[in-house]
């Protein structure tokens, strides 16, 4: 069996032993007889998955009691419209901070919505930096402040968290959750797609305050209710159920690993062996201010399209895939998630020296 290295951004690779723990387990789960995929969502033996799934999550992230762990559908798009029309039943205003495509797709939603207000932009400079917020800067009456925590396109991470005083913030962790430890009373809700650093594509994790669920504007449909899911322990309808699975796995993965913090020195160590070496290379070079790098994802570049394009071919040939950037930032993205092991890391920085000395 021949194994690729993966950066892709999402779906991204997932660890090899949860990957052989489901190949063992794809025909006959616990001594049931079935697959995860065949079981009634109503079962017992299912009942035991996604409560195991909860539990594993709310020990390895230190969530508090007052939070509920949803795990949803309709990927973290659907939270730009669920978190205005759950959230911003007060005064129907929010503030959002605009720091790559993601967030700028989450303000528009809710723009349709309420009030919302973009407090503060990187776009001047392609995302490459994340703009200076603090809680002068907020409405006043806002019902809470938007952040999205790591820029999965342009490769920004918030690693000081802004002071928004006592507003409610929310914010999408999808390309960071469960890589850092994190404070999650800072926050009234997080959310994420599962595709990079949790499961297959199809799950999302919403945490949220428990004095956030409730109310909800008059149009907001009942899949779009945060007590809808919550009332009913993420079973209102057929959750992903092979997906919340394998999120259990991995969240098993992580403990097994020594946890969250073990998992955040790995993955210190593989950004930073990547890293130096962009900031030693003459050929390539980062696109981000160092202050606000990413762990996760690495964009970088060298000076001509022509050889970004030979760099991305060569590199497929010899098994490290799914390097190109995307289209509104061009050139190459390392995705280092949680599953990559250090080992694939060295192993693409020797090929970049490689391809610098023969180029």
């Amino acid at each position: 069996m021949s194994r690729v290295y993966n950066f892709s951004a999402g779906p991204s690779m997932l660890p090899l032993a949860v990957l052989e723990q489901a190949q063992k387990e794809m025909l006959d789960m616990g001594g049931s007889g079935q697959s995860v995929m065949e079981m009634s969502h109503r079962s017992k033996e299912y009942q035991a998955i996604i409560d195991e799934a909860e539990a594993l999550l709310r020990e390895i992230m230190n969530i508090p009691d007052n939070y509920k762990v949803l795990f949803l559908q309709g990927g973290a798009s659907t939270q730009f419209a669920m978190v205005p029309l759950n959230l911003a039943v007060k005064n129907k205003k929010a503030d959002y901070v605009i720091t790559g495509q993601w967030a700028k797709k989450a303000h528009q939603e809710a723009g349709r919505f309420i009030e919302a207000n973009a407090i503060a932009s990187s776009a001047d400079k392609t995302f490459s930096y994340l703009p200076k917020v603090d809680k002068s800067m907020l409405t006043p009456d806002a019902d809470y402040v938007h952040i999205t925590y790591n820029n999965t396109i342009y490769g920004t991470h918030y690693n000081t968290m802004p002071d928004f005083g006592d507003k409610i913030v929310v914010t999408d962790m999808s390309s960071c959750i469960l890589s850092e430890e994190v404070d999650i009373s800072k926050f009234g809700l997080i959310y994420a797609g599962a595709q990079k650093n949790m499961g297959p594509a199809g799950v999302t994790v919403v945490i949220v305050r428990e004095d956030l669920i409730g109310e909800a504007l008059d149009i907001t449909p009942t899949m779009l209710k945060y007590s809808t899911h919550a009332d009913n322990g993420s079973m209102y309808n057929t959750p992903p159920t092979y997906g919340i699975y394998i999120c259990k796995l991995v969240y098993e993965w992580i403990k097994n690993m020594g946890g969250i913090a073990a998992i955040h020195e790995i993955n210190v160590k593989k950004a930073k062996i990547l890293y130096d070496f962009l900031d030693s290379s003459k050929m390539f070079k980062g696109t981000v201010v160092p202050e606000d790098r990413s762990l996760m994802n690495v964009p970088f570049v060298t000076d001509s399209d022509e050889l970004n394009a030979k760099f991305i071919a060569e590199a497929k040939a010899k098994g490290f895939i799914n390097l190109k950037g995307h289209r509104t930032v061009g050139g190459m993205r390392a995705s280092i998630y949680n599953a990559m092991p250090v080992e694939g890391v060295e192993a693409l920085v020797a090929f970049m020296k490689e391809f610098e000395a023969n180029n």
